[in-house]
């Protein structure tokens, strides 16, 4: 039975988040990658549905969601998310987060443990400060609008190797463009919590299951961003997690491999 994936907006005192909700039972909300949305969740939504009542959110300043009226840290990413619940009348979730959003759901989690019952954390890289430093250089210097228009062609061309298909890609540079001319939101906050990530990790008490994407790890190396080695601190700062390393899986996991992380997560989660 297929289970219809709807979308609402929910009004906050820092303006409106936009989100998308289906399928009914437990809750299971969902935290995007930077600068990504709701939309890196569309082929995986329908596959929790079966099962879940599942929510994934446009975090405040990514798509369609409004950019807030300052720099947001993880730990008002985490309050937004728990407005969302509250809003939806949830007591408790089951949360995943990929990159950006893994760092949010795990500050979840600790911030407001009696509010998460499983918790799912995909892609968490060891940045560094050298690597975060570089990491916000690159997102500034690759987000500012561009006389020419020059900018659209450098974003379809900045992950095309690896994408998949023109479709996707042309998904991602629509997210891409949604964050020109405003503030890294994200990048900042990651960077600011990433160095005392480890530490604060250490609380995390629920059942967790830690995700890897081989690929997507490799790549962030190859990039000069973070090396691969690095990702560890999170495992043994949880060190009852569950760890997962899937093969072949690239930046875009979410997208190109939806069955088999549903498989993962369900498992899981049962």
């Amino acid at each position: 039975m297929s289970h219809p994936i709807k979308r609402a907006f929910l009004d906050t005192k820092d303006g409106q988040i936009h989100y998308r909700i289906g399928g009914d039972g437990d809750a299971l909300l969902l935290l995007h990658m930077n600068p990504r949305s709701s939309d890196e969740f569309r082929e995986l939504m329908p596959l929790l549905a079966a099962r879940y009542r599942v929510i994934a959110m446009d975090l405040m300043g990514f798509g369609d969601s409004d950019k807030p009226p300052r720099l947001y840290s993880v730990a008002d990413y985490a309050r937004t998310a728990i407005a969302l619940l509250d809003s939806l009348g949830i007591d408790q979730a089951n949360i995943l987060g990929n990159h950006t959003g893994a760092f949010v759901s795990g500050e979840i989690a600790v911030a407001y443990p009696d509010r998460v019952k499983q918790l799912v954390l995909c892609n968490v890289a060891g940045f560094g400060e050298a690597g975060q430093a570089d990491l916000m250089r690159r997102f500034e210097e690759g987000f500012v609008i561009k006389d020419d228009g020059s900018h659209l062609m450098e974003r379809w061309l900045a992950r095309s190797r690896y994408v998949g298909s023109a479709a996707l890609n042309h998904r991602w540079v629509l997210d891409d463009l949604k964050c020109f001319g405003y503030p890294l939101y994200a990048v900042w906050a990651v960077g600011n919590y990433c160095l005392n990530a480890a530490e604060r990790f250490t609380a995390i008490k629920c059942p967790t299951l830690i995700l890897w994407g081989i690929d997507d790890v490799q790549e962030f190396e190859h990039l000069g961003l973070a090396l691969a080695k690095d990702r560890y601190f999170v495992s043994q700062a949880i060190p009852h997690a569950h760890v997962v390393e899937l093969q072949g899986g690239t930046i875009c996991m979410m997208n190109q491999m939806p069955d088999a992380i549903a498989q993962i997560v369900l498992n899981f989660f049962s």
